[in-house]
């Protein structure tokens, strides 16, 4: 059942003394310049370079990466690439990597709340088209890559469409993490387990006492801070609060965290819902994970904490959820993927997250970016560029966002 990972095995880097943090900051910062399109999409660009190109991991250890951080709340992508950053440097490593893969795109949106009237105004520009259009080509080359490798038969193959249809028939969080917890069970119960070799395990350099510190200081932080900001009058509580909240309820992460963003912002009236709306069309324009919104939304607030120190809180506060439930579990990820029982149920979990890669291909990255003809043809030459001729994603992207802007021209 391994016949896609085994032939890579002898490849891949396992030696932890060939990466140094300042080549993770180059890699990171490179990928948060020239993502652009979604969670989803990054998804594939780091499978393009982490697991083809730099071989930091195998396909297998990608695969259980994602079905890990799939099934955590808090920004699927950015905890993919933070636990990359882990596994191959230690603590050090993920925070380099988040650092990396974060602040282009925060520092965008700061720039862009400088004139927030002009980002609102400029939210039909053909080049920013072009850019949703980009993450068309990229997602299904993501989603047909990681189908061949984790659906390779009927009954997993099954099990993807089924989490799709789930997915985009129930479009909350409850509809992402059901059918992953279904999945699972399915996978115990019915798959046989998979013979992983051993070469293929996560290395983590971490200690397990540093996971279960995080573990605790999680949930202390998601119980304690609405107790404390009840008895505080301190507004950079009821912001840390308030963004924390938002990034620690969240599963899959991206456009699932605005009604949450929304609620918590706007309602007290921190923000203006045209604030909002612009902020948000601002961050579908650049690359990078779509939480950096919140360095957007603390910039503009309207109380004493915006500028840089609300940008700065509410970067922090949104991401942290997730780096702390990710560096909680992967101590303890490769003891419990070498089990048997464990194997099985990851294959069920496999296909699902497929599926929901699938549910995500449709909605939002084709309904918000092909529209007309013209569309689609610019998005197959996309994808051609990318497929058959091998072109870099970033000058690909550049393409595209030309080629959205003479469309609206003509």
């Amino acid at each position: 059942m391994n016949e896609h990972a085994e032939p890579a095995t002898e490849e891949v880097r396992h030696d932890r003394s060939h990466v140094s943090l300042l080549e993770i900051l180059w890699v990171s910062t490179r990928l948060g310049l020239t993502s652009f399109g979604g969670p989803i999409a990054h998804l594939g660009y780091f499978h393009e370079e982490y697991v083809k190109r730099k071989r930091w991991v195998d396909e297998q250890s990608y695969a259980d990466i994602v079905a890990l951080c799939q099934s955590l709340p808090g920004p699927t992508s950015s905890m993919v690439g933070t636990a990359i950053g882990f596994a191959r440097a230690g603590l050090a490593g993920g925070l380099v990597h988040w650092l990396g893969f974060t602040l282009p795109s925060a520092l965008a949106l700061i720039a862009f709340a400088y004139g927030v009237g002009v980002v609102g105004a400029a939210s039909g520009a053909g080049w920013l088209h072009g850019l949703k259009l980009v993450a068309v080509p990229v997602v299904a080359l993501a989603v047909w890559g990681m189908a061949r490798s984790l659906c390779p038969d009927r009954e997993r193959a099954t099990l993807a469409i089924l989490t799709a249809i789930v997915a985009l028939a129930w479009p909350t969080a409850v509809g992402q993490v059901l059918p992953i917890i279904i999945a699972g069970f399915i996978g115990w119960r019915l798959f046989p387990p998979a013979n992983t070799p051993p070469a293929l395990h996560i290395r983590v350099p971490i200690s397990p006492w540093i996971g279960m510190a995080s573990w605790v200081l999680f949930f202390g932080l998601l119980l304690a801070l609405p107790l404390v900001r009840q008895v505080a009058t301190s507004q950079t509580v009821a912001v840390f609060d308030s963004f924390f909240r938002a990034g620690a309820l969240v599963f899959g992460g991206g456009h699932v965290v605005l009604p949450l963003l929304q609620a918590e912002i706007v309602a007290p009236g921190w923000v203006t819902n045209e604030q909002f709306v612009a902020g948000y069309g601002a961050a579908q324009a650049v690359p990078g994970p779509l939480f950096t919104f919140a360095a957007y939304l603390g910039w503009v607030m309207q109380p004493p904490l915006n500028g840089w120190p609300g940008a700065s809180v509410g970067l922090v506060a949104i991401f942290l959820p997730g780096i702390l439930m990710t560096l909680g579990a992967l101590p303890f990820w490769d003891l419990l993927r070498t089990r048997g029982s464990f194997q099985s149920a990851i294959r069920g979990i496999n296909a699902a997250v497929v599926g929901l890669l699938l549910a995500a291909f449709y909605h939002p990255v084709w309904t918000s970016a092909i529209y007309k003809p013209t569309d689609f043809g610019l998005g197959i030459l996309a994808f051609g560029l990318l497929a058959f001729w091998k072109l870099p994603p970033w000058l690909v992207v550049v393409l595209t966002a030309v080629g959205g802007e003479f469309l609206a021209r003509i």
